[in-house]
């Protein structure tokens, strides 16, 4: 028998998305007796966690994203797919994509979630949220242009708009985006500029529930709030957005309604399935919850289809505890671990216990040495768990290079303050540019419109 029909004999397991969850049961499959097919519409891997340093410029994307070929292409049962899958066949166990189908003996799904506009998806063009590497940039590219704009204007009221950030949702991205943001405005770029105070800057950080990190323990969102209004954010809990309108927040507070000029309103407040969530549960059955997430059994299958798994931030998982697992990165990598091995296990006649998370702790940093830590055994806040949480993500990076990468642009903004990666990127708009030039009390002559527009 062949090399070739030996693999093609083997059990084929077909794992969409390279995230966290997918990843990790690519990487614990590498060595089994499966063949295994990593299909992915990037060909990278996302180091999400950091994605808020990306945003506001103290790491480039590079240093966060790591190649899916570099990681487990070298596998020699992996097969890595660049494409993206538009529908599942479970009769048939068949994937399909857009450029092709692949059939598959076991099928782990782990396509993560996107941004929750709560039915206001028009909010999204005024009020980006912070899930990929293009977010990151556009979010960037909003923050740093916002000084620049500030610094060309006349009108102190047009200034403070541009120099206005709004933060929608206390979590730990809310949470970390306020702080970096307060960081840059006050201490970073504050001696950058000559026509503004950047550090008159207004960072909002605007919050649905009673308190910031609604998952933590209460004195932790204590430590965190503190430590944000000691680097200058405004916290509003207990408010509730009603609108966006370009640089319009609308907000409740009980019967009171409020409104906040912002040219830079980011949105970190909620999180929906991925659009495959609906073709699973349709072609599947299964149930999903409130934020289409798909509800799967004690062993991450879905119900009546012992073959195909779903795992990461996909997952409902509610068999522990009986509240769901967070979507986080641990619970992820965990997952997919787990999946790997039960795979195998089932290959070779064997059963295993269920799944079973053993929470490791949470962590959010608010700034330079400050952070909150729930560790179980520990609490901890400040730069003890500023430190924790650094050495945490150290640790999780994937390929070595990037965490050498890293490690550098920490160490060297951490004692400089700087913020190297602090580029922006993207078009700037014909009206903008004319806008701009009228602000500054410029006529602007046709012959220099249409030198803007070309």
């Amino acid at each position: 028998m062949s090399n070739l029909e030996k693999r093609s004999s083997l059990p084929h397991v077909v794992i969409v998305g390279g995230g966290f969850a997918g990843l990790y049961a690519a990487k614990e499959l590498g060595n089994a007796p499966v063949k295994v097919t990593l299909i992915d519409k990037r060909n990278f891997h996302l180091f999400q966690p950091l994605l808020y340093q990306v945003a506001t410029g103290s790491l480039s994307p590079a240093e966060i994203c790591s190649p899916l070929r570099l990681i487990v292409g070298r596998n020699k049962n992996t097969h890595v797919v660049l494409d993206e899958v538009v529908d599942i066949n479970p009769e048939q166990k068949q994937v399909i994509m857009r450029e092709g189908v692949v059939n598959y003996d076991y099928l782990v799904i782990g396509t993560g979630v996107s941004h929750h506009y709560f039915g206001n998806d028009h909010w999204e063009q005024d009020a980006p949220g912070l899930k990929s590497i293009e977010n990151a940039l556009d979010i960037r590219r909003r923050i740093f242009l916002a000084f620049e704009e500030a610094e060309k204007l006349s009108s102190p009221q047009e200034k403070q708009e541009w120099l206005t950030f709004a933060i929608v949702g206390g979590g730990p991205t809310g949470v970390e985006l306020a702080g970096a943001i307060a960081e840059i405005a006050h201490k970073s770029i504050k001696k950058d500029f000559k026509e503004i105070d950047t550090t008159k800057a207004r960072i909002v950080l605007i919050e649905g529930m009673n308190r910031v990190l609604p998952p933590y323990p209460e004195d932790l969102s204590a430590k965190a709030q503190a430590s944000l209004e000691e680097l200058g954010v405004e916290v509003l809990t207990n408010r509730m957005v009603t609108n966006i309108d370009k640089n319009t927040l609308n907000i409740r507070h009980g019967e009171q309604e409020e409104t906040i000029k912002a040219r830079t309103i980011l949105w970190a407040a909620g999180v929906k399935a991925s659009g495959l969530s609906e073709i699973i549960a349709d072609r599947t059955s299964a149930e999903t919850d409130r934020a289409g997430r798909i509800m799967v059994e004690p062993d991450l299958s879905i119900k009546n289809h012992p073959n195909i798994f779903v795992v990461g931030d996909l997952a409902h998982f509610a068999h522990q505890d009986n509240k769901p697992l967070p979507g986080i990165a641990p619970v992820a990598m965990e997952e997919g671990r787990y999946v790997a091995g039960l795979i195998v296990a089932k290959e070779k006649g064997r059963q295993i216990e269920s799944f079973s998370y053993v929470d490791k702790g949470s962590l959010a940093v608010i700034g330079n040495n400050h952070a909150v830590a729930n560790l179980g055994f520990v609490k901890l806040s400040g730069i003890s768990a500023w430190l924790v949480w650094v050495f945490a993500h150290i640790y999780y990076l994937i390929e070595f290079d990037n965490k050498l990468l890293v490690m550098l642009q920490w160490g060297w903004n951490y004692f400089t303050r700087g913020r190297g990666a602090r580029l922006i990127t993207g078009e700037i708009s014909e009206k903008n540019l004319v806008s701009q030039s009228f602000n500054h009390g410029n006529s602007v002559s046709n012959s220099e419109k249409e030198l803007i527009k070309s």
